[in-house]
């Protein structure tokens, strides 16, 4: 279902919303939209970018391939997000994989679009800036943690991170539905270490779990986890 820029409430959550309406009006026309099954890549790291893409609803995942070939996951991102901005701005290849945790729709612009954007447009150039900053502050939190935490430590920490970047659904699970391995490559630890891990936060009473799905049930407990005590 096809929706026009200017009435979208998406582009409220990202650097879309500086754009004015005679200029939203050439992105409306040149824009795409795709729908990705769950599973799906939106892009492949190492790819050339021939534009952007605004997450409409859903959940994804980004990852990079580390040399031994195991996936790490970089960071999670959920609907109003823009992916691929990094690489169109600079003019390289993807440095990442961004792959759908669900059935989802993005909307496709052109690069054309978004670098004469970038160019004549300064509060559109100024919040891109911004939110690269924000990555990459984001960034280097996250190889801190991974530096200065515990596998434990980094995992408490995690499934807060879950439930306040997706929520939870009607009967309090977290909204967003990760494999074991997932969870593991998002805290840098075996599979195997996870599954043991979420067991042992089951029995200490921090979380509840039902197949795939995670409650948390004490995240007092969970944020003294994070802190190391």
């Amino acid at each position: 279902m096809s929706q026009t820029c200017e009435k979208c409430v998406i582009r409220d959550l990202n650097s879309l919303h500086s754009i004015p309406s005679e200029e939203l009006e050439n992105i409306n026309q040149s824009k795409k939209t795709i729908h990705f099954k769950k599973g799906a890549a939106i892009f492949s790291e190492g790819t050339a970018l021939k534009g952007v893409y605004c997450l409409r609803n859903g959940k994804c995942k980004l990852s990079k391939l580390a040399p031994n070939g195991k996936e790490q996951i970089v960071r999670f991102i959920k609907k109003g997000e823009l992916v691929g901005h990094r690489s169109v701005i600079s003019n390289s290849v993807a440095h990442l994989t961004v792959t759908a945790l669900e059935d989802m729709d993005v909307c496709f612009i052109p690069k054309k679009e978004i670098i004469d954007l970038f160019k004549s447009n300064t509060d559109f150039s100024m919040e891109i800036t911004k939110s690269l900053a924000e990555d990459l502050d984001e960034a280097n939190s996250a190889i801190a943690n991974m530096a200065q935490k515990n596998v434990r430590e980094r995992l408490a920490e995690s499934l807060l991170f879950f439930e306040r970047i997706f929520g939870v659904d009607s009967e309090g699970y977290i909204s967003v539905t990760l494999t074991r391995e997932e969870i593991a490559n998002a805290i840098g630890t075996a599979t195997e270490s996870t599954i043991r891990l979420l067991s042992e936060f089951k029995k200490e009473g921090h979380i509840k779990l039902q197949g795939k799905r995670i409650k948390l049930e004490n995240k007092i407990k969970l944020q003294h986890l994070t802190e190391g005590y």
